[in-house]
């Protein structure tokens, strides 16, 4: 299946009636219009990569709606794909939803019945709701209350997926050589759902949820792109993590040091050195060391692989402006609440799946095989410590921009609530103006920690969380106020003031041992009613 045949799939889905109504403002209505809702999620994209965040890609469409909008400096996701998508869209942290790294777990199981998504509570309202890339969340799109969806199940394979699935019908592999890009095809089907609403549902308001998989392993890009940044990281991660963090603090989003770069953490699934070297080159490097220590081979290669990470996040930018273009000819953009953020941190994973690593092929092609790797993982989180799947701050710290020109007056300011993505849907809930559930067959719903964004929409300081709580792979964390205790799997745990110290560099825990005594009883305890739940 080339692009052109995944377009004439998805536009059969899309049948439109000759008698429909163009304009989404078409038919007069003496109801006040409910906002439209368009979430668009990253994968794998660090804190500091886009522009409006100190990075050095080219972001402008991101930049656009934080100059227009707002951006939180202190938002969190919960360090991995399954766990912040399932917070999104329920509410709810992973662990209440599902066995997710609970210490009694068996298997992870489904999703509590009572832990609807997004879209299922949205419907009563007269929302549509849409699905646009990636999943992974248990069960389809459809059963999850999505009317429309592209599910896009193959994150091996940017060129040539082979597991794809149309309103959760699954669609041919697409072809080798053709010319589909997962990011492009992801954006093509979202403003197909856009046209689709416009022409068949101009009175209701729509939920648009764009996932994309970029800049997710592998480092897959078109070679226009990529050429754009060719020459741009040969400075090395050591001096490009320096330039974002001058850049962060003269935006004003952080005012703390800059993190100690780790030479030695790395996942525990990672390839062998000596295997990376023997299927990737030699070019490889296994370990976040000083980039002086590289050899010129080294260093070369390693800047390419940054040159791809950018240039995935480039398009993605570019089809993002696309679809915004697309809210613009319906005459919707005023009134859509937007919204961007990444489902974790940048990644440290070196590993090869799908179609393996050829060692001929142009790097960022589909027959090659490349992870960003922790040297340049470290440099996308900046100034913060670790990577994707910890929950010290560069694997749980999120961008998170939100415009919406009707609704939010304010325009390029910060907002520096702590926040996370289980406040997404009750935001969207009280906007769409909905009630959370408060029982589901007749049984009382377990209380969601999260609260609703509404309130830092017009002033900071508003939004108020008794406490956050992270735990995957055994890495721990909590928060209560400036205060943040965490700990790496096995190991003890360290206390962060992270008023002045957002990059976690000077552990207090020997200073306040009360202090860790009362979070560690507070994390224990989420622990246990959490599991309670099953």
């Amino acid at each position: 299946m080339n692009r052109r045949s995944f377009l004439k799939y998805t536009a059969s889905s899309l049948v439109v009636s000759p008698f429909a109504i163009t304009s989404l403002y078409g038919s007069p209505t003496t109801e006040k219009r409910k906002p439209n809702i368009l979430f668009l999620l990253a994968d794998d994209m660090g804190y500091s990569d886009a522009g409006c965040y100190g990075g050095d890609v080219a972001t402008p469409n991101l930049n656009r709606l934080a100059e227009n909008g707002l951006r939180f400096t202190q938002f969190y996701n919960c360090g991995r794909c399954w766990p912040s998508r399932a917070s999104l869209l329920t509410g709810f942290y992973a662990q209440q939803v599902r066995r997710d790294n609970l210490p009694e777990k068996k298997k992870l199981g489904k999703r509590q019945k009572w832990a609807s998504l997004l879209p299922e509570r949205l419907k009563p309202l007269n929302y549509r709701s849409y699905h646009s890339g990636k999943w992974h969340i248990d069960g389809t799109p459809l059963e999850g209350g999505f009317d429309l969806s592209y599910w896009l199940n193959d994150y091996d394979r940017y060129f040539s997926p082979q597991k794809h699935f149309l309103n959760d019908q699954k669609l041919p592999p697409v072809a080798p050589e053709s010319n589909y890009y997962a990011t492009t095809a992801i954006a093509d089907h979202a403003i197909k759902c856009l046209k689709d609403h416009s022409q068949q549902h101009p009175d209701q308001p729509f939920f648009s949820y764009v996932a994309f998989i970029s800049p997710h392993f592998p480092l897959h890009a078109l070679q226009k792109d990529i050429d754009r940044y060719q020459k741009n990281y040969l400075q090395g991660w050591d001096s490009i993590r320096q330039q974002r963090f001058k850049r962060l603090k003269k935006m004003g989003i952080l005012d703390c040091s800059l993190s100690k770069r780790d030479e030695k953490t790395i996942p525990s699934w990672n390839l062998p050195e000596e295997t990376l070297e023997q299927q990737i080159g030699p070019g490889e490097v296994a370990h976040a060391v000083s980039w002086q220590s590289l050899t010129d081979e080294q260093k070369e290669f390693q800047a390419t692989k940054m040159a791809i990470h950018a240039a995935m996040i480039d398009r993605m930018d570019r089809e993002i402006g696309r679809i915004i273009d697309q809210l613009k000819k319906m005459g919707a953009l005023d009134n859509t609440l937007i919204m961007f953020a990444s489902d974790n941190g940048a990644s440290a994973e070196q590993m090869i799946r799908g179609d393996n690593h050829d060692r001929s092929a142009p790097l960022g092609s589909a027959q090659s095989y490349l992870c960003l790797g922790p040297g340049w993982s470290t440099a996308a989180n900046t100034p913060f410590h670790l990577h994707k799947s910890w929950v010290h701050e560069g694997g749980i710290a999120t961008p998170f921009i939100v415009s919406w020109p009707k609704g939010i007056k304010a325009h390029g300011q910060l907002r520096n609530d702590p926040a996370h993505l289980i406040d997404v849907a009750p935001t969207i809930l009280e906007l769409a103006g909905g009630n959370w559930p408060q029982t589901f067959d007749t049984k009382p719903t377990p209380n969601s920690p999260d609260t609703s964004l509404v309130p830092a929409f017009e002033q900071d300081g508003t939004i108020k969380h008794d406490y956050l709580f992270w735990l995957h792979n055994n890495n721990r964390a909590i928060r209560v106020g400036n205060w943040k205790l965490v700990a790496q799997k096995d190991k003890n745990w360290e206390l962060f003031d992270l008023n002045s110290d957002r990059s976690e560099t000077n552990n207090l825990a020997d200073e306040f041992p009360e202090k860790v005594k009362e979070l560690t009883k507070l994390w224990n305890r989420c622990v246990d009613e959490y599991t309670a739940l099953w």
